[in-house]
């Protein structure tokens, strides 16, 4: 698949660091270095603008390596690029660690990852097919 993307950023274009990566680190684009604070959320700009192709999604999740040693995350979990927004990719990220955490411009602060998707049509329905787990959820299988 081909997508268009303009890049406004002081970075190179995002690419695939292995031959089995799913996604694409995503740099900051800073004209000076952000603190981020325990509990502080910050909107960190990346200068790419994309066009997708309808049907897709772009999916901004987080750097495993971030969370797990800075405690950074993305405050909204997942974050979703849909195919008709033409505006800059921007990260939400949130620090969950218990210091300070220092952002330069070209860090790698996020990843994306391209998804297929399908649209539904809502049929109003007064019953649903019963399966042997039902309503159960939320540990219902035990530990």
């Amino acid at each position: 698949m081909k997508v268009k993307v303009i890049n406004n950023s002081k970075n190179e274009l995002p690419k695939y660091e292995t031959s089995g990566s799913a996604g694409v680190d995503l740099k900051a684009n800073l004209n000076e270095p952000i603190t981020i604070k325990p509990m502080e959320r910050y909107l960190v700009p990346t200068g790419l603008f994309l066009e997708i192709e309808k049907g897709y999604e772009a999916q901004i999740r987080a750097r495993s390596g971030l969370a797990l040693k800075s405690g950074l995350c993305l405050a909204n979990g997942i974050g979703t690029i849909d195919s008709d927004y033409r505006g800059e990719i921007k990260v939400i990220l949130i620090n969950l660690g218990k210091d300070s955490v220092t952002i330069n411009n070209g860090d790698r602060i996020a990843q994306m990852v391209f998804i297929k998707y399908e649209r539904v049509d809502f049929e109003i329905s007064e019953k649903l097919e019963e399966t042997q787990r039902s309503a159960g959820g939320f540990g219902h299988t035990g530990k």
